[in-house]
């Protein structure tokens, strides 16, 4: 029987250099019964689950849904959003993307970017948000204002001037119109606002605490409750 994630963890291994071999030695098995997982001949435990996340650097969500993300996607929309509005706030930085992958799932039955996103007091977000802004900032193409209010941290986010001639291949013309009607929605709406209508979605209603929210049932909204 072939496993689901074989496949993903394959791809993510050869995407980050490691060998079969390296795995094996990590994961304390041999590099065979390495193989076999690959295969989708053996089926992994939780150990080796959580193993496995930490070393390719995707989620155990990921891993056990096999479904790859396009993480390097989902890094060229947090720029194309930075490019419509100068200044955003992270959380809603982290909203508009949110709504552009449910919004595109809902008329494609798949989102932009593959991303999983986790139910949180703040989400949802996927487990990966704060890893992307960290690398795009260390990479100079972002900037971060880290400002206090209250004893409170608060983030904006701008895309630095040296990275405006990057060009964002990763993300269609559709799909960037798709972006583009929804950030004209949200540009002179308070965080609060987005924040409560993203909470108020069926995906995030339903969904326990700290689990993966449901891109399926975005299509039971209302047309105009999407975005």
């Amino acid at each position: 029987m072939i496993t689901k994630y074989s496949k993903l963890i394959k791809e993510s291994r050869i995407k980050r250099g490691i060998s079969q071999s390296d795995i094996a030695i990590k994961l304390g098995i041999s590099r065979p019964s390495y193989i076999a997982i690959e295969q989708g001949k053996r089926e992994l435990t939780m150990g080796e689950f959580e193993k496995l996340s930490s070393m390719l650097g995707v989620s155990f969500e990921e891993i056990e849904s096999g479904e790859s993300p396009n993480y390097e996607k989902y890094k060229q929309m947090i720029l194309l959003f930075l490019r419509m509005g100068k200044n955003i706030k992270k959380t809603k930085l982290a909203k508009l993307i949110y709504l552009s992958d449910f919004a595109w799932f809902y008329s494609h039955l798949q989102s932009m970017s593959g991303m999983q996103y986790r139910k949180l007091t703040y989400g949802p977000v996927p487990d990966s948000y704060f890893r992307a802004l960290d690398e795009l900032e260390n990479e100079g193409k972002i900037t971060i204002d880290r400002q206090f209010d209250g004893g409170k941290e608060m983030m904006v986010i701008s895309e630095s001037e040296s990275n405006k001639n990057q060009h964002l291949g990763a993300i269609s013309k559709d799909e960037k119109d798709l972006m583009s009607k929804i950030y004209d929605k949200w540009k002179n709406k308070k965080t609060a606002e987005i924040v409560n209508f993203t909470h108020n979605q069926l995906p995030f209603l339903l969904a326990n605490e700290e689990e993966i929210v449901s891109y399926a049932l975005i299509t039971q909204e209302d047309p105009h409750e999407v975005y």
